[in-house]
C-alpha cells in the first residue's frame, strides 16, 4: 500500500505537476486514511464504501470539521481513482462515497484600507524593505497564490507591457495584467533591491545562473520559496498591525472581490485568477453584494 501511495505521490508531482505544498497535504491525508486501514486489517481489496462511512464517522465522532473531512474524502477519492485508472484495482469502490454537506461561507478579505496601510507600512530602502514592498505590491495588483508568485522568473515579468505570466495550477500558464504602482516597485526592485542582494551570492556558476531567474531572492541571493515567502508576510503583516487573520491568500480574495467591486466582468476575473470554473469565482460575487449591503446599512440614514 505505502509503495502505490508513493508512486501515486510521484505522479501528482510529475505529471500533475502540483506543487510540493499540495503534495505534502495529499500525503498528510493518505498516511491518516493509511493508518486507520492498517488498524482495521483492511486492505485495498477488502474496502468498500461500508468501510468508507465507517472512517467518515470514525472523523465526525472526533470532532473534525466538515471542511477537513471533505479534503481528506477528495484525496482519498483521488488516490483510488489513480489506482482504477493505472490497472491496480479493476473497480473503484469509493466512486459513490459523498462526504458530508459543506456549510457556505464567504472567504474572508482585506478591506481597501487596510490594504493601503500595510503597503505603506512596508518603509525603508534597504534590499530588502524594497524587495517586500514589491512582494506585497505584486501580491495584491494580480491575485496571484503565494506558489505562482515564488514561480515566476525574470523572463514572466514584462514591465513594459505592464503585465507578469503565472503558472497556475495544473502546469496552466496565464498572463494577469499589473497597475502601474506595482510596475514602479518591481521597477525599483530590478534596479537597485535585487542587485544588492545577489551581491551577496556564492560564487557557484549554476548557483549564480539559478540566480539570476528567480524574481525574488533572499538576503543571500538564493531564489525564495512559497514558504519563505509566506514567512516575509507574515513578519510584514505583524509589524504593521494587520489582522493575523490575513494570509497571502486573503489578498487574492480582496483583488477578486475589489475588481468585481469596480466593474470588471465575471469572466475576466476567473481568466485572471485562473479558475478553471467561472462557478469559483462566482462567490466574490456575493462576496461584493454583502459588502454593499454593508456600506448602504452603514451610511443611508435609514440604515
Amino acid at each position: 500500500m505505502t509503495e502505490q501511495m508513493e508512486a501515486f505521490l510521484s505522479s501528482l508531482r510529475l505529471e500533475r505537476r502540483l506543487s510540493e505544498h499540495t503534495v505534502r497535504a495529499y500525503a498528510t491525508d493518505l498516511t491518516a486514511f493509511y493508518d486507520w486501514c492498517e488498524r482495521q486489517g483492511l486492505s485495498f481489496e477488502t474496502l468498500n464504501h461500508r468501510s468508507m462511512r465507517a472512517f467518515l464517522a470514525e472523523m465526525d465522532q472526533a470532532q473534525y470539521s466538515r471542511r477537513t473531512i471533505n479534503r481528506r474524502l477528495s484525496a482519498i477519492k483521488t488516490f483510488f481513482a489513480w489506482l482504477t485508472a493505472t490497472g491496480e484495482l479493476a473497480t473503484n469502490p469509493l466512486s459513490v462515497v459523498s462526504g458530508p454537506k459543506q456549510a457556505s461561507h464567504l472567504p474572508t478579505i482585506a478591506l481597501r484600507t487596510e490594504m493601503a496601510s500595510f503597503l505603506d507600512s512596508i518603509s525603508g530602502d534597504s534590499a530588502i524593505d524594497i524587495r517586500d514592498q514589491a512582494l506585497i505590491e505584486l501580491l495584491y495588483a494580480s491575485g496571484a497564490r503565494i506558489a505562482e508568485i515564488a514561480a515566476i522568473d525574470l523572463s514572466d515579468l514584462d514591465l513594459t507591457r505592464g503585465q507578469v505570466t503565472l503558472l497556475g495550477k495544473g502546469a496552466k500558464q496565464r498572463i494577469v495584467p499589473i497597475h502601474h504602482l506595482a510596475i514602479q516597485r518591481l521597477q525599483l526592485y530590478l534596479q537597485q533591491g535585487r542587485p544588492q542582494l545577489l551581491a551577496a551570492a556564492t560564487n557557484s556558476v549554476q548557483a549564480a545562473k539559478n540566480k539570476r531567474q528567480a524574481l525574488f531572492v533572499s538576503s543571500r541571493g538564493n531564489p525564495l520559496s512559497a514558504d519563505s515567502l509566506r514567512k516575509i508576510f507574515k513578519a510584514r503583516r505583524a509589524a504593521s498591525g494587520l489582522d493575523a487573520a490575513i494570509t497571502p491568500h486573503t489578498i487574492r480574495h480582496s483583488f477578486a472581490t475589489d475588481l468585481i467591486e469596480g466593474g470588471a466582468d465575471l469572466r475576466s476575473v476567473q481568466e485572471m485568477l485562473g479558475h478553471a470554473s467561472l462557478e469559483t469565482t462566482q462567490i466574490y460575487t456575493h462576496l461584493s453584494i454583502e459588502h454593499l449591503q454593508e456600506a448602504h446599512k452603514r451610511a443611508h440614514p435609514r440604515g
